[in-house]
């Protein structure tokens, strides 16, 4: 069984790359895009996985990861079940925020912003790119909610698949995009002893604004 003690005895220092302000490009969404890219280059492992937290009706936050599916100038996409609990959420706090851990690279961004849903045009287009069995999976489940057993879930794919062997797949009303519209970026580059790299963007008046934090 594991102790706290091996627990606390796990520990990595961080001596792959550093951050200096030289490196920073002034605009966080074409900073983001760069490690982006360095991150596929290093084969990490799913780069586009990141933690989203949102905060229920009581105000106690929630986190699961979702994948990232865009990015443009306005902000980061990501699509999922409108009923499901970050749905819910989002709809009664439009605030969230995102996060991705790289260890291949020992790099880590932050960012916070304003949640919104994706026009109906871009859910219909994104949901038609995805694998048949996706798309009839975005009917047959009834995210978040509690089930009997995994067999209602995998009778209703099998009833769904005769069903769509006939009719055209539609994207489901309770299924589509969000997009989240930064105000803060923050990129976190591991360094040796605990003496990290840390730049924070904050959108303030129209302008971003850069800082650099202790680590």
């Amino acid at each position: 069984m594991i102790t706290s003690e091996q627990i606390a005895a796990i520990r990595e220092d961080y001596t792959l790359k550093e951050f200096n302000e030289k490196d920073l490009i002034k605009n966080p969404f074409e900073q983001f895009k760069q490690w982006f890219h360095e991150a596929i280059s290093a084969e990490v492992n799913e780069p586009n996985a990141m933690t989203l937290a949102t905060t229920n009706f009581s105000g106690r936050p929630t986190a699961r990861i979702v994948l990232l599916k865009g990015i443009n100038e306005e902000g980061l996409m990501f699509y999922t079940n409108y009923n499901s609990d970050k749905g819910k959420q989002m709809q009664s706090n439009p605030f969230a925020a995102l996060v991705f851990f790289w260890p291949e690279l020992q790099r880590q961004i932050r960012v916070e912003g304003r949640i919104k849903k994706v026009s109906t045009e871009e859910s219909d287009e994104y949901f038609k790119s995805r694998p048949i069995d996706s798309q009839i999976g975005a009917h047959a489940s009834p995210q978040s909610q509690p089930i009997e057993g995994r067999h209602i879930i995998t009778d209703k794919l099998e009833e769904l698949k005769k069903l769509f062997s006939e009719t055209p797949i539609i994207r489901p009303i309770h299924w589509g995009g969000y997009i989240l519209e930064p105000d803060l970026f923050e990129f976190w580059q591991g360094r040796a002893s605990r003496l990290h790299d840390r730049f924070k963007f904050s959108l303030i008046e129209g302008n971003w604004v850069t800082q650099r934090l202790a680590p």
